[in-house]
Parts: structure tokens; sequence; C-alpha cells
């Protein structure tokens, strides 16, 4: 089969020819397509010989659910056999955009497209050329990413090419794709919502609007899942190079050291290797190729650039990848699911065991305290020094009076609590430094040079949280229980984190 490739501004579209590419649709062929997240590779949802060509082009395990792609709401009612409230309450949040939800399927929905599942996932997808080809064909379109199944996702049309040219009719060239991982899906058939695929929406957003909890299945970053996958990405290796890889994880100190000392191990063996990097990194490896994912504070662009720095990897014919981990505050769960698949989840852990956590505010006298307070009424399950430390002390003093009474009306001793000011000789190489703003954060690494930026967190960004803990200095009583109630909510999450990594 030949595969006819075409160009279409998205600002402009080619009326013509996108009405061919929607015949083709419609006619039971195939057509990749750009979309906002990954390109995809597109048939008729409801036609399962679509279906079947569409696995069979990818050389998909035919248990993988496909994803169908509408381009307007009421296309959900139509093959859903009932739509959950929580649907519409995301669909109106999210879509057009990165969200697939998982619900019952209707009868008009084949099962060679839900994978024999009695579920089916949908999404609307915010791209102009994927709207529009989705009405021009008539079709709802069932769209998996356009490569061969376990290679890295295509993020231009070229990746397309080099996957599936001479097994698919068309190939729309749309220009590279603005956000570069798949989209978030959420299961919405059980009692409790769960994300079973993470991405550019996360469980914060998603939880946000509904006004409940949403949970993540633990599959995401298990490496020997085994159920039936209700979602794509759930089973099978997905997103690999064809070389080896590895991911590093620990501090930036540490990650840079054991990468090199693998690379030169690696190099004595005669093999060609890739390390992945960021601009902040890149300049401290010493290997064949060092490929950088941009800067460790866009994780936008960390995002945008993995799936091309893979396929970057195969052109390069390396033997050999290590990569520097990327858990970053918002989307690094999503990028860290893609990383890990592609590595197989092979993963080298360099991270020093910590014992002692200081937590760190302004003046030493009020959120520090409550948290040293807080924490130390939790169980560890290896025991952990606890500090409290200010920014701005002139000399010790006793912790802010409602903050005391605060923490004794809950059986919370304060004695001994007195303000110190941070010193870097507090800080060692088994330190975690928990601030309570980005600002003192930023403030630690300015003022001591010789400390590693990535012992020291934002306490909420490191549990999850999307909001900072307020400084209630100046306000009530009821606005120090309120902060004291804040802090311990965000410490169990913390403990939970630490009980779990020991």
């Amino acid at each position: 089969m030949e595969t006819k490739i075409i160009k279409i501004d998205q600002d402009n579209l080619d009326h013509k020819l996108m009405q061919e590419a929607g015949d083709l649709i419609a006619a039971g062929e195939l057509v990749a397509f750009p979309t906002e997240t990954v390109y995809g590779l597109g048939g008729d949802a409801l036609d399962p010989e679509a279906s079947k060509k569409i696995y069979s082009a990818k050389g998909r395990p035919s248990d993988n659910p496909l994803i169908v792609h509408i381009s307007d709401f009421s296309d959900l009612e139509r093959i859903a056999k009932t739509v959950p409230e929580d649907a519409r309450k995301l669909s109106d949040a999210f879509w057009p955009g990165p969200l697939t939800m998982i619900v019952e399927k209707g009868d008009a929905v084949p099962y060679a497209t839900t994978g024999g599942m009695d579920t089916v996932a949908v999404r609307m997808p915010n791209h102009p050329i994927a709207l529009d080809l989705i009405r021009r064909s008539g079709c709802l379109i069932a769209a998996p990413s356009a490569n061969t199944s376990g290679r890295p996702s295509p993020t231009e049309a070229a990746h397309v090419a080099e996957d599936l040219s001479g097994k698919i009719a068309m190939i729309i060239d749309g220009g590279p794709v603005g956000i570069g991982i798949e989209s978030t899906i959420i299961d919405l058939t059980e009692d409790t919502p769960m994300v079973l695929r993470p991405g550019y929406i996360t469980p914060q957003m998603l939880s946000k609007v509904l006004g409940k909890e949403v949970v993540i299945d633990p599959g995401i970053i298990a490496a020997d899942d085994t159920r039936k996958p209700k979602a794509p990405g759930m089973k099978y290796k997905h997103y690999a190079p064809k070389a080896d890889m590895a991911i590093v994880d620990g501090t930036r100190k540490h990650v840079i050291a054991k990468i090199n000392e693998l690379v030169a191990s690696h190099r004595d063996d005669g093999k060609k290797i890739a390390v992945i990097a960021t601009e902040e990194t890149k300049q401290f490896y010493d290997a064949d190729v060092v490929l950088s994912m941009g800067s460790r504070a866009d994780e936008d662009s960390i995002a945008h650039e993995l799936y091309r720095i893979l396929r970057d990897c195969d052109e390069l014919d390396v033997d050999v990848i290590f990569s520097e981990s990327f858990s970053t505050p918002r989307i690094g769960q999503a990028i860290m699911n893609r990383m890990l698949k592609a590595a197989g989840h092979q993963v080298i852990d360099t991270h020093v065991k910590y014992d002692k956590i200081i937590f760190v505010a302004q003046t030493g006298t009020c959120r520090e305290q409550m948290a040293k307070g807080i924490m130390n009424d939790f169980v560890l399950k290896v025991p952990m020094e606890i500090e409290a430390r200010g920014l701005v002390v002139q000399f010790p003093e006793p912790v802010n009076q409602k903050a005391e009474a605060v923490l004794i009306s809950n059986g919370i001793s304060t004695e001994g609590m007195v303000s110190t000011q941070l010193e870097e000789s507090d800080i060692t190489e088994t330190t975690m430094v928990f601030t309570m703003e980005s600002s003192q954060r930023e403030r630690i690494i300015e003022s001591f040079a010789d400390i590693d930026p990535e012992q020291v967190f934002v306490l909420s960004q490191y549990v999850g949280d999307e909001l900072e803990i307020l400084d209630p200095y100046g306000g009530t009583l009821q606005s120090y229980g309120l902060c004291y109630e804040s802090l311990r909510a965000t410490l169990k999450k913390l403990v939970k984190l630490l009980n779990a990594n020991t």
C-alpha cells in the first residue's frame, strides 16, 4: 500500500484535502492525524474491521483497548450505556482537551474497539485538524498513538511515516504536537473515580472539579501488573527505544556521579552510550551522546521532548541509555510513568537514606514549630530527628503564643520549642529540608551554595498539594487553628510517602 502524506496548516485548513481524509475514514481506511497530545492512528470506531486494521498496522495486542475520539458531547451519549454525572462535570471542565473518560459501552461500540471490554474509553481532542477530520468523516474515530506498538509515541508526522508508511492510507502532517504525552485516562465505572494513566490533567485537577477523591491506580508505577488492561498503556511495554535504558534516581549530585560511573564502565565494553539530561546538568556528563530534555524548571518542555529524544536515540544507534529521573511537581508522575515503561522499569536508586528533617519558615516561631510538633506526633517506620529553623532569627524566642495554644489544645507539648536561625552546618547529606513557601526554598538555595538543591523541598509540592501552607501570623486564634489542620493533613501525606519509601 502506498501511504499518501498531506500537509495541513491547522490555522488554515485545506477543506478539499481534509474531506479526502474524512472520506478515507468513512470507507474503512486508516488515517494518521495530529492531536494536541501525540499523533493518532484513526479508523471508524464503530466498524470492527477498521479496528482490526488498526491493531494489525500497529502490531498491537487485541486486548489493548482503543480510545474513541468524538467531536461533540452528544457523541458520548450515543455510545455510552449511561453517561455518569461525573462525565458531564469533567467534560465541561476539560473537553476538548487531553482527558479520556472510561464509561460503560453501549451496543453500538464493537468489542473489537474496546479490546473485549464492556467499557469504552472516550475523549474529545483539542486540535482543529482532529476535530475537523471527525466531523468530515461522519464517524467516531478510534485512534491509538500512530506508531508501531511498543515504540515511542509520535510527536511529528515523520515519526509516523517511519513506523507506518506502507501500512496505512494517509498521514496528515499538521506539524509538531503541543503537549507531547498522551491524555490522562480516568475510569468512571467504579464508585471512586480512578486515574488509569497519568497525563497533563492531574488527579488534583480532576478531584477539584468533581468535589471528591480521585485515586490513582497502583499499576501506574508497578513493574509486574498482569491484569487485563482496561485502558491503553496499562499492561504492555510501551514507549521503548531500541537501546537498553535505565533511569538513575536520586539527588542531582548522586545521579550525576552514578551516571558518569556507569558511562565509564560501559565504554570499556565498547558500547555507544547516550545520557538524557537537562539544560542544568548536560555539561557534567562525559558520554558519546548527551541529550537535553530542556530546563528542569519547564516541565511542559520535558513532556514535549520525551518521545522525540527517545527516537533520536534510535536514530543515533546508541547501545545503552542512562536517564535522569524527572519527578517534576505537576505532571512529573505522567512523565515518569512513560519513562519507566520505556526503561522496562529498570531504575538505579542512588537516594541517600535520610535521618533528619528540618522544617523552615520565616521567624522560627510559628508554622515550622507547629510542623515539628505535629510530625513528632506521627510514627515513622525509620525514626528521624525532627527540627525547626527560621530564616530571620535575631535572638532565640519562644514559640508564638497562639501557635502554642493550638498545639497544647491538641495534646502536643511545646516544651523546648525556641526559634533558631538556620545555618549551613545544620544541613548534612542526610537531611531533608521542608519550607512552607517557594520563596523560602529559593532563599535557602541562594544563601547556601554548597547545599544540594534537591535536598530542599516546598512541603506542599512534595506531597502533591497545589496550595502552600499559609502564614497565620497576625491572624486570629481560629486562623492558627486552620493552619494547624492544614499542616496536619499535609504532614500525614508526608509520613505516608516517607514510610512507603522506607
